[in-house]
């Protein structure tokens, strides 16, 4: 319990200090308390502090002289720090002290508003010159909440505390007292408060001493009011002769920023979500040990800094001169403030460690959530009136974003473009390729084209998948995602960080992603009626929309083995050469093998002919193979007087090969090509679209002629045939 002592005869400019109670025995019973949140109230009452008012002027008493020389103030603050170097050495007895003298009463005080205030403070004092603070958001929070009755209520509640400690700051500065002592008894005065605000309290009484100073310092040759206390304060020959000074002024300066780093730390470890941590966490409870031991030497440090700051606003130019004849005296002193710097970024180093530990286990926990949360909100036995909450659920973003870029316009748009419409959730990774690309674009033109007009029933979205896997992200990640969006007439998300980490998680495991696109479609309502309808897509185009499960197989039911079925959305000018022609294919061995089987089937098949043409798909990449096939084709063609086309298809891999082997046979005019590699690569991706589809449903039967198609011709595509 905090008591003021009687310094004998009361001087206004001198505040009564609080009494230090380090010298006496701690009570036997008492008991270090670490956690300090849930502790019970501690009768503790504050109304005995006697000194109602307390000055900041001097007016020496009787038995003071009015200054001290330089060489007795520099003898005193040696014998200080002296004092303080031996007590530092036996940190064991001085916390024990510290924990005697906490005694938490429960009570809530929310810090971080006036932490902001004494931050604004500080660091235009630390960047006395060159500091402009331009409007950050925690000022501008700060301003904001600073008109509010309730933060400003809180202030009027602590008024008395700040100054009160920044009275006895300044009072023990002024005699040279022990720190450890009066570090102490700051602690007993505020032993009823938790950490985090015995603390922020501290460094707010310190703030208003050091700030005066530098305001002062500022402003005193521009205002006559501030230049007539400047002078009292003697800081204008103080200021005129500051090189010798500018060792202690840098290290001040440095260990304030450290003492507001340790501070900032602290109360970020209050702020931490109970719900997501629990105080038995591993790093969380290695921190709460370590707290006092920060609290107590950021206090310390404030001390320090204070007799620092009282030594010069109160010796004047001649300890300038002094300082400037003795340089040792301001290099060691710039040593001791060091030191204390030193330990106090040890202690930050340790506790922003922990703390980013908890906030590693806190976002582990959140992600837990959000995936549970999307399981539910997905839940197809679930009802919901429109699409907004699974859209905002997968998309995320702020109140004032506009997460999507409109591919039309190229105008940003919020989720409510998507309001109770059917939305196709393209999600790809940045390893899109440019076929895949080129035909989902010709695909949606086309139909956007069809539905001049009209609504377009449905809306595509695409969701980028970039992982984070606590690598930097390499330069090209932002280049690439740009570039792909820029190429994408649908919706897109605005940045790819939108998509969080529970998101990606829940596409993997229940949309199963993997590499390869997919596309999701949600109902107006947000219910999944595909978690992957891209094979769909890719064999009928929009005709397939909504894309259920019923509508594939209805539209399977239509359709046969037929070239219609293998070229529709690829090449318009085959399937004008022939109506329904039906499809033969075969792989040989060697050309007379060929040759033999080519004959005979065009023996059997006159009859179905007709007036149509025999149409051969080919392909493969061995040129010289492709030169003899088609040659052989076309005298067995010529000699039974059929007419012949022939369609150079590729294979399924080998891409570069392909396109240099299309070159060559249209140079030459072998046969029909498809110029563009992307319809190469559309043919063989719709085979194995049908081959998967068939499988999904159930449907893969060896006896159906179109399975049975499918696997023949992708066998080829595969082998080279």
């Amino acid at each position: 319990m905090a008591h003021l002592t009687n310094p004998g005869p009361f001087h206004p400019s001198i505040p009564r200090p609080l009494h230090n109670p380090a010298s006496a025995p701690a009570p036997a019973a008492a008991q270090p308390q670490v956690h300090d949140h849930g502790a019970a109230p501690a009768n503790h009452n504050h109304d005995h502090l006697t000194s109602t008012t307390q000055l900041r002027t001097a007016t020496p008493g009787a038995s003071q002289p009015l200054m001290k020389s330089p060489s007795a103030t520099h003898a005193l603050i040696r014998g200080d720090r002296t004092a303080g170097m031996l007590t530092m050495s036996d940190d064991h007895v001085m916390m024990n002290q510290i924990l005697a003298t906490h005694a938490p009463d429960g009570r809530d005080v929310d810090v971080r508003p006036l932490l902001y205030l004494v931050e604004d403070i500080l660091n235009r004092a630390t960047e006395h010159v060159d500091f402009i603070i331009k409007g950050t958001q925690a000022q501008i929070e700060m301003e904001e909440k600073a008109q509010q009755a309730n933060y400003i209520a809180m202030l009027e509640a602590l008024t008395f505390t700040i100054d009160r400690i920044a009275c006895e700051l300044s009072y023990k500065a002024l005699r040279g007292s022990d720190p450890h002592a009066t570090t102490t008894a700051i602690f007993s005065f505020l032993s009823s408060y938790a950490w985090d605000a015995k603390l922020v309290l501290s460094l707010s009484a310190f703030a208003l001493n050091y700030g005066e100073f530098w305001l002062l310092a500022q402003i005193y040759s521009t205002n006559q009011l501030a230049k007539s206390m400047a002078i009292l304060k003697q800081l204008p020959s103080l200021l005129e002769h500051t090189a010798p000074l500018k060792p202690r002024f840098n290290a001040l300066n440095t260990l304030i920023r450290t003492m507001m780093d340790v501070t900032r730390c602290v109360v970020e470890f209050k702020d931490l979500p109970s719900m997501y941590i629990s105080p038995d966490a591993p790093a969380l409870a290695s921190a709460m040990t370590l707290i006092p031991t920060a609290v107590y030497w950021t206090i310390r440090s404030m001390v320090a800094c204070a007799t620092q700051i009282s030594s010069l606003t109160s010796m004047g130019h001649e300890y300038v001169l002094l300082v400037h004849l003795m340089y040792g005296v301001s290099a060691t002193e710039s040593w001791e403030l060091s030191t204390l710097a030193h330990k106090l970024q040890n202690i930050h180093e340790h506790l922003r460690k922990q703390l980013n530990l908890c906030y590693q286990h806190i976002e582990e926990k959140k992600d837990v959530d959000t995936f549970h949360m999307l399981l539910k909100l997905f839940d197809p036995n679930v009802a919901h009136i429109d699409n907004m909450k699974h859209l905002k659920a997968l998309i995320y973003a702020g109140d004032d974003k506009l997460p999507l870029l409109d591919g039309a316009t190229r105008r940003k748009a919020g989720l409510e473009v998507l309001r109770r419409r059917n939305v196709l959730l393209l999600i790809s990774s940045l390893e899109f390729s440019g076929d895949e690309l080129a035909i989902l674009d010709q695909i949606y033109s086309d139909t956007r084209m069809h539905e001049a007009g009209m609504q377009s029933h449905y809306e595509v979205v695409w969701i980028p998948v970039v992982e984070r896997s606590g690598v930097p992200l390499s330069e090209e990640t932002p280049t690439r995602f740009e570039a792909l969006r820029s190429s994408m007439p649908w919706y897109s998300v605005e940045d790819p960080f939108l998509i969080e980490k529970p998101v990606m998680r829940f596409i993997k495991e229940v949309w199963h992603f993997r590499t390869k696109p997919i596309l999701v479609v949600l109902d107006p309502r947000g219910k999944v009626l595909s978690q992957n309808a891209i094979h769909m897509m890719w064999i009928w185009g929009s005709a397939a929309f909504p894309f259920t499960s019923y509508e594939e197989e209805k539209l399977w039911s239509k359709e046969t083995w037929q070239l219609n079925l293998l070229i529709d959305g690829i090449d318009p000018l085959i399937l004008d050469w022939v109506h329904r022609c039906t499809i033969y294919s075969y792989v040989y061995a060697c050309i007379h093998t060929y040759y033999m089987q080519l004959t005979r089937d065009f023996e059997l098949n006159l009859d179905q002919i007709k007036d149509g043409k025999y149409i051969f798909l080919y392909g493969g990449d061995d040129m010289e193979w492709i030169s003899k096939f088609v040659a052989s084709a076309r005298t067995v063609a010529s000699a039974f007087g059929i007419p012949l086309e022939m369609v150079y298809v590729g294979k399924s891999n080998k891409r570069e090969q392909v396109k240099k082997v299309a070159a060559i046979i249209k140079e030459r005019k072998l046969s029909h090509c498809w110029e563009d590699p992307a319809m190469v690569w559309f043919f063989w991706t719709r085979l194995e679209s049908m081959m998967f589809s068939k499988i999904q449903l159930g449907r893969a039967d060896d006896l159906d002629p179109i399975v049975q198609g499918i696997k023949k011709l992708l066998s080829y595509g595969r082998e080279g045939g």
